[in-house]
């Protein structure tokens, strides 16, 4: 209970920090709109040049796009200090501060920064969610209600252990590897779709390597009736604990990536 009352404090001190400068936080939040809204206007030109992709309607591609957008945007506002931040103190020799105080290095990280911008793109999302569910005439039954917040729920902590992979790529390369957001950004630009319109490769990727298809597909597809790859609905509620299980993976070799940490010397 220390741990979540000190990470709230420190974000109540970051979200007060930014409001002291409320037209760049504005202008900044209205460009984050822009962004997230011209990938919004990708999916409705694709919806407006053909009728449905594979099984799924126009509807359903804007579920999947809401579903997400509001996954990712609101791992990234409370997850900014592992993205933002991490790479830049293990550069610059911030981080050794960090290991002579009495918590948790990850606690600290996760501590120092946030992104309240992101909110729009949520925003976006939710939007996106509420008309492909309209369009799709989905059943808000109180089993597709849980059945949706598990997902989500899940899917924070999924993009969140993928978050840490290029944090341990830093401790060993000093800085950032691109690579890394093959996994993170590159799945949300293509999970944004239905995993089952791509090929085998990248199939496999999104469902067994970094499986956005587990998380948030899967338990889509059975909200939207049309159960993917065939599999039987209590599919749709253990499939999502995968992303729980990635970033327990990804915090144990983040603590064993951290043994083999030397100072930059800054």
């Amino acid at each position: 209970m220390n741990t979540v009352r000190l990470y709230l404090r420190s974000m109540g001190i970051l979200l007060k920090s930014q409001m002291q400068y409320p037209l760049s936080f504005l202008l900044q939040t209205l460009a984050q709109l822009i962004m997230e809204g011209g990938e919004m206007l990708a999916v409705i030109l694709l919806v407006n040049r053909f009728d449905h992709l594979n099984q799924w309607s126009a509807g359903d591609l804007y579920f999947f796009f809401g579903l997400m957008s509001v996954t990712f945007y609101i791992t990234e506002c409370f997850g900014r200090g592992i993205t933002g931040n991490f790479p830049s103190m293990v550069r610059t020799g911030q981080l050794d501060t960090l290991l002579i105080r009495p918590r948790g290095i990850l606690t600290q990280v996760l501590c120092s920064a946030v992104d309240p911008r992101r909110i729009t793109c949520i925003a976006v999302g939710t939007f996106s969610l509420a008309l492909g569910s309209g369009l799709s005439q989905v059943s808000w039954t109180a089993t597709n209600v849980l059945l949706l917040a598990e997902s989500i729920f899940c899917g924070c902590w999924l993009i969140l252990g993928l978050f840490l992979i290029e944090a341990i790529l830093c401790i060993h390369s000093v800085k950032s590897v691109e690579i890394a957001n093959a996994l993170t950004y590159g799945g949300r630009s293509a999970c944004q779709y239905p995993v089952d319109t791509f090929p085998g490769s990248l199939r496999t990727l999104f469902t067994v390597i970094a499986p956005f298809a587990l998380v948030m597909h899967v338990p889509a597809s059975h909200i939207l009736g049309k159960p993917i790859f065939g599999w039987p609905a209590w599919a749709a509620w253990i499939s999502p604990l995968s992303g729980i299980l990635i970033f327990i993976i990804m915090v144990l070799l983040f603590s064993k990536a951290m043994m083999y940490y030397r100072s930059t010397g800054s």
